[in-house]
């Protein structure tokens, strides 16, 4: 899918400079993909504490099979 964005250079020259990174495109991939496993981190992170659990299931008895 071609897109047309309008990015600093300077932020992005920092990127590519930072990570590594071969080209502009390879800079923003990566920081795309660390985008998305941080706000996937936060969902999980938000499921903590919501969740409720059986009191009475034996882990002990579940490890026996």
């Amino acid at each position: 899918m071609a897109t047309n964005l309008l990015l600093d250079d300077t932020l992005i020259n920092q990127a590519v400079k930072i990570g590594h990174h071969r080209s502009k495109r390879a800079a923003v991939t990566a920081a795309l993909n660390e985008y998305v496993a941080h706000k996937r981190q936060q969902d999980i992170k938000d499921l903590f504490g919501s969740m409720s659990f059986d009191e009475s299931y034996d882990y002990k008895k579940a490890r026996n099979r």
